[in-house]
Formats: C-alpha cells, sequence, structure tokens
C-alpha cells in the first residue's frame, strides 16, 4: 500500500471514529512544531537513541515538512492543535517564543503555544507572550534538566497562575529520569502556586499514582494522555490497572495529546487506545474533545 493511501485510510478511520461519538472533531494538547531546524536535531536525537528516550527504538511514524503536517492534522479532523517546543538553555526561549507566534499567525488553527526557562529575564517574556496572545505553554523539565520549582521560575508561574493561561509540563520521569523528574518538584511549585493551570504531559509516566494525587489534591492540575495506554508504552511503562477508578473519575480534567509527529506508530492508535479502556462513549467525548474546548473556550 503506498504512503499516500494509508494516510487517506487513516484519515477515514480517524474521522469515523469522531463521527461516530458526535464529535465535530478533536483537540489535540500536545502536538510538535517547532523551527525546522531545531525539529530536525529533535529527530537526530530519536534516531540516535539518546539517553532521554532510554535508549529505545524510536521512528518518527509523521518524519514530514510542516505544511504537510498540518495538513494531516486537518485531514484527521483535528480542530485544534498546540505547537510544542522547549528551550534547552539561557537565551532560546524568547526566540522560540517569537517563532511560535509568528507560526500561530500563519496557521490559525493552532493555538498560539509559548515557552519558558528559568533565566532573570524569564518573567518579562512570559508576561509579554500573554499579552501577545498565548493560550497554552509548554515546559520540559526533562530536556530543560532544571527545577520547576526553581525560585527565577516563581514570577512567571504567578504570572500564568494570574492570567489563567494553561501549561503543557512535561515532569514525570518517563521515558528516561532527569535530575528534576518527578512529582516533588511539581508538587512544591502548586503549594506555592496552587491555581496554576498545569497539564501534566504523558499522565506523568511512571509516577502515575503520584500525579493522579496531585490532580486529586489541585482542581487545575490536568492530565493529557500523550502515548499513555498504547501497545508501545504499555510494554515499558504500563498504566497500573488498579488506579483506573481514579483516573475515571477524574474524566473531566483529561485531556487528548497525541505527541504528533514525534510517534512510534500511527496516530489513530492512541484514540484505539483510549476507546479500549472501556470508559464509555461519553468518558471519550470529554477527553478528546469537549474538556478542551472547555479549557480554551473553543
Amino acid at each position: 500500500m503506498s504512503e499516500q493511501r494509508r494516510a487517506s485510510e487513516e484519515a477515514r478511520e480517524i474521522r469515523r471514529f469522531w463521527g461516530r461519538l458526535g464529535l465535530p472533531g478533536l483537540i489535540d494538547v500536545h502536538t510538535h512544531f517547532m523551527p525546522e531546524r531545531v525539529l530536525h536535531k529533535v529527530w537526530d536525537y530519536f534516531d540516535t537513541n539518546g539517553p532521554l528516550i532510554g535508549g529505545m527504538q524510536w521512528p518518527i511514524t509523521y518524519r514530514k515538512e510542516e505544511v504537510e503536517r498540518a495538513a494531516l492534522l486537518r485531514d484527521f479532523g483535528v480542530r485544534a492543535f498546540t505547537s510544542m517546543l522547549y528551550p534547552h538553555k539561557p537565551g532560546m526561549a524568547r526566540w522560540l517564543n517569537g517563532w511560535a507566534a509568528d507560526f500561530a499567525r500563519r496557521t490559525p488553527d493552532c493555538l498560539h503555544t509559548a515557552t519558558l526557562y528559568p533565566e532573570p529575564d524569564v518573567e518579562s517574556y512570559v508576561r509579554e507572550a500573554v499579552e501577545a496572545g498565548a493560550r497554552v505553554f509548554k515546559a520540559h523539565v526533562q530536556v530543560g534538566a532544571y527545577d520547576p520549582a526553581d525560585e527565577r521560575l516563581d514570577p512567571a508561574w504567578g504570572a500564568l497562575a494570574e492570567a489563567g493561561t494553561p501549561v503543557v509540563i512535561h515532569c514525570g520521569s518517563g521515558p528516561a529520569p532527569g535530575k528534576h523528574t518527578g512529582p516533588e518538584p511539581v508538587a512544591r511549585v502548586l503549594a506555592r502556586h496552587p491555581k496554576l493551570r498545569l497539564i501534566v504531559a504523558h499522565m506523568g509516566m511512571p509516577e502515575y499514582d503520584e500525579f493522579l494525587g496531585l490532580a486529586e489534591r489541585y482542581h487545575q492540575v490536568r492530565l493529557d494522555t500523550t502515548m499513555a495506554f498504547t501497545d508501545f508504552t504499555e510494554d515499558f511503562m504500563p498504566y497500573p490497572r488498579r488506579a483506573l477508578p481514579r483516573f475515571a473519575a477524574l474524566g473531566d480534567r483529561i485531556l487528548f495529546g497525541s505527541d504528533f509527529p514525534n510517534i512510534p506508530y500511527p496516530y489513530l492508535h492512541q484514540l484505539q487506545a483510549l476507546e479500549r479502556l472501556g470508559l464509555g462513549d461519553e468518558w471519550l467525548r470529554a477527553v478528546c474533545h469537549d474538556n478542551a474546548a472547555g479549557l480554551f473556550t473553543l
């Protein structure tokens, strides 16, 4: 089967999935768009089995040019998505935010995304991004190798809590632990900023229980499904089935995320993985669309 035919067939299956649920489409809170040379460096890292991916084989399923990737999401019926991007050193975040603002201007269905890093001017450029219309931030504790409770970030977290701007944060210790990953640093942030709208990426894998606990304690904490429950992840960081009742009870604060394009399996599989949990159509409607629609007023 040709690549074009496979893509067309997958798009039909994805549309059938959300159409059966009576949804107008999907909202994906965890997709990656970034400057092409930066994205290609990310892909090179995956290709060489870098230490932050645990040395696993991780083929990039959707290794396409930017325009093609955006068009593919639209073919899937994704009516809103994000441009998750992140710095790994000082002085990089402001530049990335400038690129992301331009990308959002030329890509109306992308939720204007921004990022941050612990550095002296972080509060300044975070406030600038919010004023410029940023609707979601990305924080990557693992790649950035920083403590999210670093005092330099305190004013920025405060500004984001005040603005009500959600932050998708990769803070779990999967697929490989970092110096500051895990629930404890995030708990310190939330103790100072309990109204901060954190969206814990990847369900906080592998510290699923602990991040569920933070979501149960702090009403503004949400979890995204990115890569969770898929065959790929279940093979090395399975979700504890004993925690499913707690997970189901948080159905109004679970958001669909995919990690597109950097996933080692078809996009459709993430949706199938959620469906086979058997939590029902109402739950799927909330997770795949309605929760994010309410959060971002779409």
